[in-house]
């Protein structure tokens, strides 16, 4: 039998653990807790997947448990090998490790013979209402149902008329399987549910074996039961299902049966989490796959740039709630920030590139200078090359400077992260008046850690090597959302809902040549813009693509964004 772990005592306590506990004080399974995950393969997981995941597996992990991950596969129109290969993938990612990777398909025999028990003892029978019949005697929620007129065949007719089902003699539609409840109950889905149903289509891991499918209400606290699971976690909107997989439990006799505890569901601002939305968006072209950074897919916060740790930090602080929430996406954001801080290198990148020619710098010199990588000290140091022409942000030069304005402008002064003081002396305009370049001197007694003191600049900006820095594309992402409540308007097309400024692309981006041999998924703090990463679709070898991950602080203060 399961015991309490003591270092649960440390962890988030919360009441599926208060009921939990109660099962194991009152030695109500002679088994070991055993919790799972059961996706159905006809998208991609997402962040409130992950929520989901999260609350089972560390139950598990709690208690001395198991967590299986099940693929609830009973629908072949919508499910593809694609999709069950993404999900293994990006459960694995996120660190949830699961102890055994099921298929529900695999119990298609045993749930088959579940059905045919439950026509032997008179609780099920074949019905040929069509779908518009079925909901016309189902009723409201303030009138009773009717029962079908096919509800009183004998037991002998109706086991002959399903294996006759299975066996393909009957049309799509025309006929289906369905627990004998109560038509009265006021539960709607205690009416005489549904559980198998005639689809001749191709399942993607059984073929052409079979030719009727159970409902999903029907096998899945039969899966639940076939592995052994205790303690089945769901969100709030099965509670009323719950009923309806009690009683078929009950009437089947399944010892120490599962018991199902729901939870709170999860939504995030400014992102999509619907699954219809999501393929919706995908399969419109809204958005660039279901890998897109816009996205709240744990296939788009990868390529964005999340880490798993941040992912698990955000978990963890969002904690769980019996009722449904709504979680602000900065949340997330600063726990990522949090866990990239003190992780990874500080670098220059200029993404706007205005030249600077040093005029007192020797023409063919070129130096190396030292500059930390991190204030943390356990990241070291680099060396950067310096040379007469860099580049700075064309943001941090103004030829009439607005007032507190600390950074370069004509006659001042500003030190060059990590190198020298430089002023400008002289702007240099193309035909349309635009400045395309600036000639500095620089002061060589200043040099970065040389002590220098003798006076002050205004500010420090950082800068590339022109001969020295390299290329690259730059992809600004900000929240899909312009606001989460146009959802629900009617009317309303994607085009007035998604953020236009969601995805920026810059070209001709500037970086320090450190980031010449960066890999795929390598992430980075440029300085002043933010935490960037690799990213995994677009870079080439010819060319780096950086994804902003976040900024470097939350720009959507108070729901609105600074300008």
């Amino acid at each position: 039998m399961s015991k309490v772990n003591n270092e649960g005592e440390k962890q988030t306590y919360n009441f599926l653990h208060r009921e939990i506990e109660k099962d194991l004080q009152e030695n109500t399974y002679s088994r070991d807790i055993c919790t799972r995950f059961p996706p159905e393969p006809n998208g991609y997981l997402h962040l409130g997947s992950a929520y989901a995941i999260n609350i089972s597996y560390t139950v598990a992990q709690k208690y001395d448990g198991s967590f299986n991950l099940r693929f609830d596969d009973t629908n072949p129109l919508k499910e593809k090998q694609e999709f069950v290969d993404a999900i293994i993938e990006d459960i694995k990612w996120a660190g949830f490790t699961p102890d055994k990777i099921l298929y529900g398909s695999d119990y298609f025999e045993k749930i088959y013979d579940y059905a045919v028990q439950l026509i032997q003892k008179g609780k099920a029978y074949v019905c040929e209402l069509d779908a518009e019949q079925m909901r016309e005697y189902r009723g409201t929620l303030t009138e009773p149902g009717k029962n079908s007129p096919y509800r009183d065949r004998s037991i002998e007719e109706n086991l002959d008329l399903f294996h006759r089902m299975k066996n393909g003699e009957f049309k799509e539609g025309s006929r289906v399987l369905r627990a004998k409840i109560d038509m009265s109950s006021p539960n709607i889905v205690m009416r005489d549910p549904v559980i198998y149903r005639i689809l001749k289509a191709s399942h993607y891991r059984t073929k052409d074996k079979w030719c009727i499918y159970p409902m999903y209400d029907f096998a899945h606290p039969l899966q639940d039961s076939i592995e052994g699971i205790t303690h089945s976690m769901c969100s709030m909107e099965f509670k009323n299902n719950r009923e309806v997989y009690n009683w078929f439990l009950e009437q089947l006799g399944i010892p120490e049966p599962p018991k199902q505890r729901e939870f709170g569901r999860f939504n995030l601002t400014g992102v999509v989490t619907s699954k219809r939305y999501l393929r919706q968006l995908v399969s419109e072209n809204h958005v660039d796959g279901w890998d897109d950074p816009r996205l709240p897919t744990l296939k788009g916060l990868r390529r964005r740039g999340f880490t798993p740790e941040s992912i698990h930090k955000f978990l963890g602080e969002v904690g769980i709630a019996k009722n449904q929430s709504t979680v602000d996406i900065s949340m997330l954001e600063n726990c990522l920030r949090e866990d990239l801080k003190p992780k990874v290198n500080a670098v220059m990148a200029v993404l706007n590139p205005l030249k600077v020619v040093i005029t007192n710098y020797p023409e063919n010199q070129a130096e190396e200078l030292e500059v930390q990588n991190n204030p943390n000290p356990e990241l070291g140091v680099r060396k950067i090359p310096f040379g007469r022409e860099v580049y700075i942000e064309r943001e941090d030069f103004m030829e009439n400077p607005i007032k507190g304005f600390k950074r370069l402008s004509p006659g001042e002064e500003v030190r060059l992260k990590g190198a020298y003081f430089i002023k400008c002396n002289e702007i240099v305009n193309d035909e349309n008046g635009e400045v395309v370049e600036l000639r500095c001197t620089y002061d060589p007694e200043t040099k970065s850690g040389s002590g220098f003191k003798a006076r002050k600049p205004k500010g420090t900006i950082h800068w590339v090597s022109k001969k020295h820095g390299i290329k690259a594309d730059v992809h600004l992402y900000d929240r899909l959302l312009t606001d989460d409540d146009l959802l629900n308007e009617e009317g309303k097309s994607w085009e007035d809902i998604i953020n236009p400024k969601s995805f920026v692309k810059l070209q001709e981006c500037i970086v320090e040549p450190t980031l010449k041999n960066a890999t795929l998924e390598d992430k980075f703090q440029f300085l002043r813009h933010g935490y960037f990463t690799v990213d995994t679709k677009y870079s080439t070898n010819e060319k780096l693509v950086f994804n902003r991950i976040v900024p470097l602080k939350d720009p959507w203060k108070k729901g609105k964004k600074k300008k």
